[in-house]
């Protein structure tokens, strides 16, 4: 019975044993159930919702460009767009499945809105790899009838619905396209998409207001938080951050005067320039020919890209500013300033012109072959003899012509607010001295004054010449851009007229000056008399540039113009890249302009050019 008994205690000892050996575990495996549910939950459910949901990136709608009147110039619409949400439409098993049945469904919607599929098998792989929460976007700007036709579609819809998109618009087409601009897909920095998974498509300027304004325009992107599963597929989104919406850029332009500007040099490669010479307001600026900026968006087509730059008219180059000319005779008032002005001659001085100029023992030839005879200042720039500028251009020196160019802001950037503006150059002594290894001589002079040389000016800084020639000597900033205002018409900056500086010329001459070309325009033998209009007293000047190789040589010409002659409101500068001369091939195109901004019925005049 003893050894029984052990036996009988050994087997408790070790059912014991066996017991706390299981309670330990157990009570370690519920310590370790209640760290992980109970104590680190918290740990968990935060890695867990790092894991399940995305941010995408959300675009903020773009400031508007508008004119001085509140006329939309650029603007943004919704663009309808045809989208497949996956997490609808996915089928069981490999991905593959899920793939053709996409194919099918584009190939079936493709028919019913009278569209080819632009969506490929590879586009599809593609996105399930790398935007797999965001719609598939099958097709971009569809028409009303394509929406029509989804609208009353009998086929199964499943996982198909619209998907809107903001898209940049230009309402007037190809109006003031060179100052707009445009906008292409934006190139996001590293800093742009930091925290956020995905992006949607956003806009960027690419040239022009655009360009300059972009960061103004852009507003700032928000958030959206979207929830996925292992798959990879959305379930549920929530917004995280609204974007906030650009602000708008308020120009001084009109476009019903930048209409007028483009109509008058529509069928002509060159520039149009209207200021308001009281304060520097761009009113107009045109470049001929041109392009439409809706064309570009939301991509350049590459056949159009390759047509526009293989234009030898250089449709995409803002002549107005980026593109310098030799002024020819529209730069005489300069020169009869600076002579006025230093006392090299006086308005009564008469010169003898008998149709060329001697240089030396070579003649430089005035454009009448006859010669003008004895002409004075007044009769000088009135029929813009080269004779008398040549003689005066001598008398005075270069230097003092050079300076008062400078003064008028020629040889500098303007710093308007466009892109890739020339300063142009005034040729000094100097400048040929290491431009082209020679010293500056007479004839060079001669040139200068009427000119001609190396003078190059932009079709603005002409503008603006006019506009100081018309306020009495002050010489502003072209002011494009006067103010911003946010999304609910807050003005947040105005930029005031800046006025650079006066010009030092006695007010005496500044008037001789101007009086002379009064009768460029008004007087019945002016060479400018064919841009006058009836009950409009105005003053201008014409000119004649040539340029090219000498085998084939064509000729700029130009006008400036400012009206009405006691109260200017309008300083003009219009070049045609290819003339027969400013009086006979322009001033007709100024005629057409200035007439449209006064209004009235087209004179019919008769007249040279010179």
């Amino acid at each position: 019975m003893p050894a029984a008994n052990n036996t009988i205690n050994s087997e408790l000892g070790r059912i014991r044993l066996i017991l706390i050996i299981m309670l330990v575990l157990l009570a370690l495996l519920g310590g370790m159930l209640f760290s992980l549910q109970v104590s680190r939950e918290g740990e968990f459910e935060e890695s867990l919702h790092r894991q399940s949901m995305r941010r995408i990136r959300l675009p903020a709608p773009r400031g508007l460009i508008l004119d001085r009147n509140g006329v939309a110039l650029a603007d943004n619409q919704p663009c309808y767009c045809l989208a497949l949400y996956l997490e609808e439409i996915r089928k069981p098993g490999k991905w593959k499945y899920t793939v053709a049945e996409i194919q099918r469904r584009i190939t079936e919607l493709a028919v019913l809105i009278g569209r080819k599929p632009v969506i490929t098998e590879d586009d599809i792989w593609l996105h399930i790899r790398r935007r797999l929460p965001l719609p598939l976007v099958a097709w971009r700007s569809l028409d009303p009838a394509a929406l029509a036709r989804l609208t009353e579609a009998s086929c199964d819809m499943t996982g198909v619905d619209i998907y809107v998109e903001p898209a940049r618009i230009y309402p007037r087409n190809e109006l003031a396209a060179h100052l707009l601009g445009y906008v292409g897909k934006a190139e996001l920095s590293d800093a742009d998409i930091a925290g956020y998974q995905y992006t949607l498509p956003e806009m960027e300027g690419k040239m022009g207001l655009e360009r300059k304004f972009d960061k103004v325009m852009a507003g700032e992107a928000g958030g959206r938080l979207v929830r996925i599963d292992a798959s990879g597929f959305k379930h549920a989104e929530q917004v995280e951050q609204e974007p906030r919406a650009g602000d708008s850029v308020i120009l001084a332009l009109d476009s019903r005067i930048q209409a007028l500007a483009e109509s008058a040099i529509r069928d002509v490669p060159g520039a149009v320039v209207v200021l308001d010479p009281r304060n520097g307001d761009v009113l107009a600026l045109a470049s001929s020919p041109t392009f439409n900026p809706s064309q570009f968006v939301p991509i350049v087509p590459k056949v159009l890209w390759e047509q526009l730059n293989a234009d030898p008219n250089r449709p995409m180059l803002n002549k107005a500013v980026a593109e310098v000319y030799a002024p020819g005779s529209i730069f005489k008032p300069v020169t009869a300033l600076a002579a006025l002005n230093n006392g090299a001659v006086s308005v009564g001085m008469t010169v003898d012109c008998p149709g060329y100029y001697m240089i030396g023992k070579k003649a430089m030839k005035c454009w009448n072959p006859n010669g003008h005879g004895r002409v004075d200042l007044r009769r000088a720039i009135e029929q813009s003899c080269n004779v008398y500028f040549a003689t005066i251009g001598v008398k005075c020196g270069n230097d003092a012509i050079s300076d008062l160019a400078l003064l008028f802001g020629m040889g500098a950037k303007t710093e308007i607010e466009l892109d890739r503006e020339a300063p142009g150059l005034v040729p000094t002594p100097e400048w040929k001295k290491n431009a082209w290894r020679d010293d500056w001589r007479v004839g060079d002079t001669c040139n200068f004054s009427i000119g001609q040389g190396a003078l190059a000016v932009t079709p603005l800084q002409m503008a603006l010449m006019a506009a100081a020639l018309a306020n009495g000597g002050a010489v502003y900033r072209p002011r494009l851009v006067t103010a911003l205002r946010d999304w609910q018409g807050t003005i947040l900056t105005n930029f005031p007229s800046v006025k650079v500086r006066q010009l030092p010329v006695a007010p005496a001459v500044m008037e001789a000056v101007r009086q002379g070309m009064h009768d460029v325009v008004m007087a019945p033998t002016g060479t400018g008399r064919r841009a006058g209009i009836p009950g409009v007293e105005m003053a201008g000047k014409t000119g004649t540039a040539e340029y090219g190789q000498k085998e084939d040589r064509k000729k700029h010409g130009w006008m400036i113009v400012f009206a009405p002659y006691d109260k200017p409101r309008y300083a003009v500068a219009m070049v045609v890249d290819d003339a027969v001369s400013g009086g006979l091939t322009v001033g007709p195109r100024v005629h057409e302009l200035m007439l449209g901004i006064f209004g009235g019925t087209p004179a019919t005049e008769t007249g040279a050019g010179g």
